[in-house]
């Protein structure tokens, strides 16, 4: 079997794991109180050029998510993101269960823009209704897609106008800096929003995120707020490690290395369904991908391949992922593609 469902089916990269089979050993204090994890926020902090910035070592996307909404918000006030969205559409309800309301709208390829924020805005007006506070976009967008340097510009505009916190999911962050449509730097990115974060899980990690956090109002006894969300590992270290090894050397390091490679790998995988005439769900600029085949050759495909069913067959259609991790291979997209050729 092939995998092309996610992007952290596999382990970890060998130089991470080298480096935590080398600091295997070492004593450290627990919680992120430890040397790796303030050596790794220094690399972070160097990296997006905000000496000032406070990095949290976070354990998944997920906590990230549910921590940081919960502790920019009051108990009245939501978060604006797309129906798409991952905080709203693949976490059980988590950040609801915060007691924040998730205002959804319909995206356009995944994406908001400021007239959807002020639409979302404008139904909620007065002491009777759920008070937007905070923007809530993934960098890239759940069905692969990125925004442009003017396209987030152009939303923090809005959040400054509307008094609202721009907060960035960047599980695949590393996917969407290696695009080659993409315009944006992560020093741009970090200037343009109150928090994002760097995925690790998804980009070489076993596990692990780290946290960036502009705002001050937002990183006010955050910690806590990590501890009470049941998000603080106590052998913290651990993400720290691997942190150190993906980002040494800043934008010519192996998390850059790995996305970029994914990225390469994934366009070859498009280009060759598009020869082949497949049509695509969505405009994927980067490591997942979302033909739509016949039922059949769907059926023919999960012999050999692992993958996701993305969306209900539709005009005898269905659209999948494929999506490209830093394990595969090119010998993988050529066996999919070969796959595909026969029928």
């Amino acid at each position: 079997m092939i995998y092309f469902r996610s992007d952290y089916s596999q382990g970890a990269h060998p130089k991470v794991m080298d480096a935590l089979a080398k600091t295997n050993m070492e004593h450290h204090d627990g919680y992120g109180l430890d040397d790796h994890c303030f050596n790794a926020a220094e690399m972070v902090k160097s990296l997006i050029g905000k000496p000032d910035a406070s990095v949290h070592m976070m354990v998944g996307g997920t906590p990230c998510n549910v921590t940081v909404i919960a502790a920019a918000l009051r108990p009245y006030e939501g978060v604006i993101a797309p129906r798409s969205g991952h905080a709203y559409f693949h976490e059980t309800g988590a950040v609801e269960g915060t007691g924040h309301r998730v205002i959804t709208v319909d995206g356009i390829n995944g994406k908001l823009n400021p007239s959807m924020i002020d639409k979302a805005f404008d139904e909620y007006e007065d002491e009777h209704t759920v008070v937007p506070k905070m923007v809530y976009i993934s960098q890239p967008t759940e069905i692969g897609s990125i925004y442009s340097k003017e396209e987030i510009t152009a939303i923090k505009n809005k959040c400054d106008e509307r008094g609202l916190y721009l907060y960035i999911d960047g599980a695949r962050l590393g996917a969407a800096l290696t695009s080659k449509y993409n315009n944006l730097s992560i020093q741009e990115l970090a200037g343009l929003c109150d928090a994002f974060y760097i995925g690790g899980t998804k980009n070489g990690a076993l596990f692990g995120e780290a946290l960036v956090i502009n705002n001050p109002a937002i990183d006010d006894h955050f910690r806590w707020m990590i501890k009470r969300q049941n998000g603080m590992l106590a052998k913290g270290r651990l993400i720290g490690v691997q942190f150190e090894a993906l980002l040494e050397g800043g934008e010519e390091s192996l998390y850059y290395e790995l996305a970029r490679k994914s990225n390469e790998l994934a366009d070859k995988l498009k280009t060759g369904l598009e020869e082949l005439g497949v049509e695509f769900y969505s405009e994927s600029q980067t490591n997942q991908i979302f033909p739509m085949f016949a039922a059949p050759v769907v059926e023919k495909l999960e012999e050999e391949f692992f993958f996701y069913r993305w969306a209900p067959e539709e005009n005898g259609k269905i659209p999948v992922r494929f999506v490209v991790g830093w394990g595969t291979t090119a010998e993988d997209v050529d066996a999919l593609l070969d796959a595909v050729k026969k029928f």
